[in-house]
């Protein structure tokens, strides 16, 4: 891999990390939608600049899977709902407040790294190192969106942030036939997630869908 590429991954990886404490704090919905896309689109470039110096055909897959159902068709259905239920702003949410949520991010980032150096025993410039910290700590503020957040339409987000993480984590420590397979686990788990949207309304939060299958339920059984 040549030096310019090595620079490009370590900027993408600032970026990454960038859009992920964007994602944290956001509210704004149509905001939010396309930071997600704008840090898929990144992840992507990294699998390209990879598939250049490697020669695999599979990272070059990934790419453009990521392109097309990431940084496409997720942000414009998740737009499009948005649109459709004329609901702008999500800022409702539980348990932090968007700068405490900053806060343990940071602390994410910081605890994985310190914890990666550790059991990996590799240098803090080794590529794969970063990658491993980055992914990891990109699938834990994922987990912190899901957690801290109201609305499932944000927790929607949160799960395909988590699902980014796994990707980048794969594309320098794993498989690369084992990723496309959680990738197609967790992008059957995003659709599921999707519709349930869609049925319930992107105002919904999890209180208002228990509510609404127990009645449902109630219902059948009489």
């Amino acid at each position: 891999m040549t030096p310019i590429s090595l620079v490009l991954i370590k900027i993408l990886f600032v970026l990454i990390l960038g859009t992920g404490s964007l994602i944290i704090m956001q509210k704004t919905l149509s905001s939010l939608f396309s930071i997600y896309g704008l840090q898929s689109f990144f992840i992507a470039l990294i699998a390209a600049i990879l598939f250049q110096a490697t020669g695999s055909y599979v990272l070059l897959a990934l790419a453009m899977i990521t392109i097309v159902t990431k940084v496409i068709i997720i942000p414009y259905m998740l737009n499009r709902i948005r649109r459709d239920s004329g609901i702008n702003r999500d800022s409702e949410f539980r348990y932090l407040t968007p700068v405490t949520a900053i806060v343990v991010g940071i602390g994410i980032i910081f605890v994985v790294y310190v914890s990666f150096s550790r059991v990996l025993q590799l240098s803090a410039d080794n590529l794969f190192f970063l990658g491993a910290v980055i992914g990891v700590s990109l699938t834990l503020m994922g987990m912190l969106v899901i957690f801290s957040r109201q609305k499932v339409v944000t927790k929607v987000v949160g799960y395909v942030m988590m699902e980014n993480g796994v990707l980048l984590f794969g594309l320098f420590m794993a498989e690369l036939p084992l990723i496309i397979e959680l990738l197609i686990i967790v992008d059957l788990i995003i659709f599921v997630l999707l519709s349930t949207v869609l049925a319930f309304g992107i105002d919904t939060t999890e209180q208002d869908i228990t509510r609404k299958l127990n009645a449902f339920t109630d219902w059948f059984k009489k």
